[in-house]
């Protein structure tokens, strides 16, 4: 996938899963429908507080380096780890997530890798676009999880984003009524954005418009074309 195809699927609001595209307006949880909300941050708008600029100065005690993706039993190892110890559903293993039994890839995929000593703690996949960037996956070792390195993970991508002139970062969407997802406002609630998927536009993130959408998605889901008008 070229670099402004992905660009121009993040922007109507599709997403990577394995090695196609795709979207939704809702997941089950509960065997109740919750509204999907997919976010973008606009890079030049990104401004660090004070709680994002600690977490970047708590971390560079750590090595960090950027490279093209390859994946490697120490990764599949770590993710293993991770998975064990998260209480929400995760894919079986990076290479299922990454490429579902496919022998390829289609996209122009980067790791943010992070060492202690030489020990692989944390690893941050994302995909590359001419003018964005698409986070894949977070994952780190259960015994650093007071580093908050899934967050830390965020705003390294999102520096890369920067140095690279980007102008969006994609990390992909938050749930209503599921807050699990809701740490993807962590780097820069005032440079994120909503997607309307009714209308096709990127508005402004608030809690209100969240609300919104989560109820106009709520009610085409009981819209009966036979006995309503």
């Amino acid at each position: 996938m070229k670099g402004h195809e992905l660009d121009w699927y993040l922007n109507i609001g599709f997403f990577r899963m394995h090695q196609d595209m795709f979207t939704c307006q809702y997941i089950m949880h509960d065997n109740t429908a919750c509204p999907v909300h997919w976010l973008r941050l606009t890079i030049p708008e990104v401004v660090l507080g004070e709680k994002q600029r600690r977490l970047v100065r708590v971390n560079r005690i750590f090595q960090r380096s950027i490279a093209p993706f390859v994946l490697t039993d120490e990764i599949e190892q770590l993710y293993a780890l991770y998975r064990a110890n998260v209480s929400f559903d995760a894919p079986e293993s990076v290479a299922y997530w990454l490429k579902s039994g496919n022998a390829y890839t289609q996209f122009d995929t980067r790791a943010v890798e992070i060492r202690d000593n030489g020990r692989l703690i944390a690893m941050g996949i994302f995909d590359q676009g001419n003018r964005s960037i698409a986070g894949i996956m977070n994952f780190y070792h259960p015994d650093y999880a007071r580093y908050s390195l899934g967050k830390y993970l965020m705003l390294e991508k999102i520096q890369y984003a920067q140095d690279h002139q980007k102008q969006y970062y994609y990390p992909g969407y938050l749930v209503s009524n599921y807050p699990k997802f809701d740490y993807k406002l962590f780097p820069c609630q005032a440079a994120t954005q909503v997607f309307d998927a009714g209308t096709h536009q990127w508005l402004p993130f608030a809690w209100d418009t969240v609300h919104r959408l989560a109820t106009e998605t709520l009610n085409e889901l009981h819209y009966d074309p036979f006995t309503d008008s």
